[in-house]
């Protein structure tokens, strides 16, 4: 085990790297950044650097010894047995922050004041972290479980009364949870109707604050631009945050000018916002992709995978679209996509009826019927392929 020996305070040791914030004790509640929203249950990855920084280098230096617990592979066991003591100092720095100007001051520069204002939430966080695995265990457990009724009595063994510990227990749980939709209407079978009063009644106003918090967090995988992008990891965010968002705005009363409502009207503007420019993108890209070039003739296969990215984009946004602002572009591009491809595919059949030792064509249409396949269906493109090999047969 690694041992964290006391140590004096040195000027190289205030500017070491400091490391995975409190090295991966409080993951489960960690978002990314940035976040527009603040949610009691969560913390930016930013606020825990800044609070992990300021333990190591301001609070508990003398407790710490940073590189046996970065280089050791149980240093998360050595830091978790440090606890009790750091978390006694941690109270006592906020507590004379709360009566004495100039330690408030030192305590909020150290800090910066985002993480000021969070470090109750942070904290708290390294309180309940004995807990974190068993509330991931829960949502995995959760998932297996066939019987709604079975999934409402086991959310009711959750310390619901208890709001500090159980926003951020909620937000451990919800990450592991594949269909975020069967944990709302348990919960909603628990509170005896799918109102805001009702759910807050029962204790399930912090469930549903995890859901939105996990929503926001899909947003920083939208944020990629640029050719090395990673489009399948966008269509999964995309994908999650409507199912994290439809087993609210589906499923949940929502009281008009309430904060859930204005929350998720937020993060679906913030989310459309970050897909409309892909979007609009996806007509010119297939059609760049599947054109004949004057000249010397030849596929980019560049192109051919930037146009294959938005198809499949575009079939997450068709399946997602009720959780987004984007109907009315969705219509226009869908329409566009559908016209191009039967253009592309038509054409390129009769180059091959023209020339079937055509190789470019014929590696042209190969990829048109794989977006055929996506926008389309896959009989459409089977029976095209079926139409391309009756040419190539002559």
């Amino acid at each position: 085990m690694a041992q964290a020996t006391a140590r004096p305070v040195t000027p190289s040791a205030r500017h070491k790297p400091t490391g995975k914030p409190f090295l991966g004790l409080i993951d489960a509640v960690v978002t990314d950044v940035p976040a527009e929203i603040s949610f009691d249950g969560t913390v930016t990855s930013e606020e825990a650097a800044a609070a992990w920084q300021w333990v190591v280098r301001d609070l508990a230096a003398d407790l710490i010894d940073l590189d046996a617990i970065n280089n050791a592979a149980d240093g998360a066991v050595a830091l978790d047995a440090l606890m009790p003591e750091i978390m006694a100092r941690a109270r006592k720095a906020i507590a004379d922050a709360e009566t004495n100007a100039d330690a408030s001051r030192r305590i909020r520069t150290q800090l910066g004041e985002d993480a000021f204002k969070k470090i109750g939430v942070i904290l708290n966080a390294l309180r309940c972290r004995a807990l974190f695995d068993k509330a991931q265990a829960f949502g995995r457990a959760a998932n297996a479980m066939q019987e709604d009724a079975a999934l409402a009595q086991a959310l009711q063994s959750m310390p619901l009364q208890d709001v500090p510990v159980v926003s951020l227990l909620m937000v451990a749980v919800v990450g592991q949870v594949a269909n975020p939709t069967r944990l709302m209407v348990a919960a909603i079978r628990n509170a005896g109707a799918a109102t805001e009063p009702a759910l807050r009644r029962g204790g399930y106003a912090p469930l549903v604050e995890a859901l939105l918090a996990h929503g926001q967090n899909q947003i920083p995988a939208l944020n990629q631009r640029g050719t090395f992008g990673d489009v399948d990891l966008i269509c999964r965010a995309v994908d999650r945050f409507h199912k994290l968002l439809r087993a609210i705005t589906g499923y949940v009363e929502l009281e008009r000018g309430g904060r859930w409502a204005a929350v998720a009207a937020a993060l679906t503007k913030s989310v459309s916002d970050r897909i409309e420019p892909r979007l609009r993108e996806v007509p010119a890209d297939l059609n760049m992709a599947l054109r004949r070039r004057e000249g010397s003739d030849r596929v980019d296969g560049d192109q051919i995978l930037a146009a294959l990215n938005g198809m499949y984009l575009l079939e997450t946004i068709r399946d997602s679209r009720d959780s987004l602002a984007v109907n009315a572009l969705f219509d226009q591009v869908w329409s566009q996509t559908g016209q191009a491809l039967e253009i592309h595919v038509e054409r390129n059949l009769e180059y091959l009826r023209r020339n079937p030792a055509d190789n470019v064509s014929s590696a042209r249409l190969d990829a048109a019927l794989k977006m055929a396949e996506i926008r389309f269906s896959a009989e459409y493109a089977e029976t095209m392929r079926r139409s391309k090999e009756a040419i190539v047969r002559r």
